[in-house]
């Protein structure tokens, strides 16, 4: 099941997402020790951070959602920048694409972790990718730049500036440049995927993206006490798992549409089963990231997932995933 991300060869489609089990480096070695396609870190800051008090992250028993708010608890860049250092051979050498995620909390926190990471060229070796987080729901008391549609195009033209500047400075001595994505938020309203899709047409150095997060601002009661699940935003938190997973193709294949060749797309949300991820690839999406099932079965549970596309593909009599990826068939 080999798969081409621009450059890299990977063994297989599938990445973990961003926020289940990938802050801690033990968690990051299980990782990288099963048959995961990808590796990303957690979303990180320029320092530590603690995050919001807990509970912060509830499942029912039925396993149909999670909720969480979480507020991006992570052990700051450095961390994720060593880590991948470290194990940067050996992640290599099992075909595992190498990816970080960037969540700064302001404009300028973001552009301060691309100035640590370029400023030791040895970083820029040991990464495949640099994600910009654009759609942490969340954080108390911040709005998702995704939906600010009046500061997102000036805020991506500062980041890519930055991402130029540092480039041409490295530019004899780094000759093959980390791929550079974009985590989105859902979107649901059709003139706000054209509105986007238009915006990210803007930077030719914008690789990928990633869709979807989680959905944001959901409510989960308990009956039995009477009350929210999680602790905070008074037991707001976002959406993940099988409930979202229709949102998520609509995004996937919206964005895959509208912006065809140009930009790739990792599909993230509700993917359980195999099933799951012959149909987000279906949409259109070239990697696809586990996070709820990943959290609740284990990242085992990935063995069982490309098994069952194995099947899909065999019985469909598919030898490849361009032979269907983004080819979803519409009701005459």
């Amino acid at each position: 099941m080999d798969t081409s991300f621009y450059h890299l060869n990977l063994t297989n489609p599938i990445i973990n997402a961003s926020g289940v089990k990938c802050m801690y480096a033990d968690e990051l070695d299980e990782l990288a020790s099963s048959n995961i396609g990808s590796i990303v870190s957690k979303t990180c800051t320029s320092s530590c951070r603690q995050g919001n008090p807990e509970p912060r992250y509830y499942e029912p028993k039925n396993h149909f959602l999670t909720i969480n708010s979480m507020g991006l608890p992570n052990e700051g860049i450095q961390y994720y920048l060593d880590y991948f250092k470290n194990n940067s051979a050996s992640l290599q050498l099992s075909g595992k694409g190498r990816f970080l995620s960037l969540g700064g909390l302001s404009l300028n926190e973001n552009l301060t972790m691309l100035d640590i990471i370029y400023q030791n060229l040895e970083n820029l070796f040991h990464l495949d990718a640099i994600e910009v987080n654009l759609s942490c729901p969340n954080i108390v008391g911040k709005a998702q730049l995704g939906y600010d549609f009046q500061n997102l195009e000036d805020y991506l033209l500062t980041i890519f500036n930055k991402i130029k500047e540092l480039e041409l400075q490295t530019a004899d001595k780094n000759k093959c440049k980390v791929l550079i994505g974009c985590k989105l938020p859902p979107y649901f309203d059709m003139s706000h995927f054209q509105l986007v899709a238009d915006i990210l047409s803007k930077f030719p150095r914008l690789d990928y993206i990633n869709c979807i997060n989680s959905i944001g601002n959901g409510l989960v009661i308990d009956s039995n006490t009477e009350k929210v699940v999680i602790k905070p935003k008074n037991g707001f938190g976002g959406l993940g798992g099988k409930v979202v997973k229709a949102t998520a193709l609509a995004n996937v294949h919206q964005f895959y549409r509208l912006l065809g060749d140009k930009v790739k797309i990792i599909g993230c949300g509700g993917v359980s089963d195999g099933d799951d991820l012959f149909q987000m690839i279906l949409a259109g999406a070239t990697l696809v990231a586990i996070g709820s099932q990943i959290m609740i079965k284990g990242v085992k549970c990935v063995d069982k997932i490309l098994r069952e596309l194995e099947y899909i593909m065999e019985k469909k009599g598919y030898s490849n995933l361009d032979d269907f990826r983004g080819k979803l068939k519409y009701l005459d």
